[in-house]
């Protein structure tokens, strides 16, 4: 479908743990680690946000192992690191309504989860862990483009967590010497993200508005902008950091396309793409939402080597394509 364009050195000599490989990013990190020879991936997922059919072509291939466990519970993050090289920090419970209606579980799974990964990550002398951060930490801050160490107040339950892991990740460097990239991600997308459930994000519901015919719903003007990112981005990003320099470790990186699309501006590109005239429904803001987003990717592409490959118009086409192909 698309090429992440990464060079690393021989994967063939490394175990690999993705935690919620069964997950949107998570999947895309698992096929691109097995495709291109890694010596083992092992997959830790309990499946409450990803989908077993996502792991469902890696089955067969003995470089491959599926455990069913929850990053809640210490003893499966011990099994889960045992024999591992690099940790890919997945799995996390999303969406800011989500935590906003919940908050327990998502602080039980983002952080006590994070924290489990950690000492096991520590314990079984893995190399280095890169987890997947979040573009929510810089929270009300008003400034644009966002630049790493310039962040405001959280805006909802969610933000906290993923900032909370920041604060761990550096307090485990700093106290154990561990070797950790936090990624902060822009509005990911792409196949494989769920259009169902009450918390699933924009793009896949306006997707299957549009190519089912419905009207879809917008929360707000729809002028509210996003940096939104292919998920084949996203998998790159990972990959350099998890065998980035030495010098790179121990930091944040925005992990975006540094372009700004109103949610007016996405709808229109994606009914374009789909040939489709339906038109959205405009309902109130959700709390806890930023009004808008752009990422500075400087600090990625030159310690990381990051170049996004993948532009919107391009990842909404692959999108569709992927969506049309699973509806028939």
């Amino acid at each position: 479908m698309y090429e992440t364009p990464f060079q690393a050195e021989n994967l063939g000599a490394y175990a690999f743990l993705v935690t919620g490989g069964a997950g949107f990013i998570g999947s895309h990190i698992v096929e691109y680690l097995l495709r291109h020879g890694a010596g083992k991936v092992r997959v830790l997922d309990n499946c409450a946000t990803g989908f077993e059919q996502n792991l469902a072509p890696f089955a067969g291939n003995p470089r491959f192992e599926f455990i069913r466990g929850d990053i809640r519970e210490p003893e499966d993050c011990r099994r889960a690191c045992t024999g591992i090289h690099f940790v890919s920090h997945q799995a996390a419970l999303g969406s800011v309504p989500r935590s906003i209606h919940d908050p327990v579980t998502t602080n039980a799974v983002n952080v006590g989860g994070f924290l489990n990964i950690l000492v096991a990550a520590r314990d079984a002398g893995v190399q280095r862990l890169v987890y997947a951060a979040s573009s929510s930490t810089y929270g009300d801050s008003q400034k644009l483009p966002k630049v790493e160490p310039e962040i405001g107040r959280p805006l909802s339950p969610y933000a906290v967590t993923k900032y909370v892991n920041e604060l761990y990740a550096d307090v485990f460097a700093r106290t154990y010497g561990m070797k950790l990239v936090g990624l902060r991600y822009f509005n990911v997308f792409g196949p494989r993200q769920s259009p169902e459930g009450a918390y699933a994000a924009v793009i896949p519901l306006l997707a299957r508005s549009i190519l089912t015919g419905t009207r879809p719903v917008i929360h707000g003007d729809g002028e509210q902008t996003r940096d939104f990112t292919f998920v084949a981005n996203a998998v790159q990003a990972n990959l350099k950091a998890l065998f980035a320099p030495e010098a790179a470790t121990n930091q944040v990186y925005n992990v975006a396309v540094g372009d700004r699309t109103s949610l007016n501006q996405l709808f229109t590109l994606l009914k374009s793409a789909a040939g489709s005239d339906v038109e959205p429904i405009y309902v109130a803001p959700r709390p806890g939402d930023i009004r808008d987003s752009l990422a500075d990717i400087s600090k990625a592409r030159q310690l990381l080597g990051y170049q996004p490959a993948v532009r919107i118009a391009e990842g909404l086409r692959l999108t569709l394509e992927w969506f049309k192909k699973l509806d028939n």
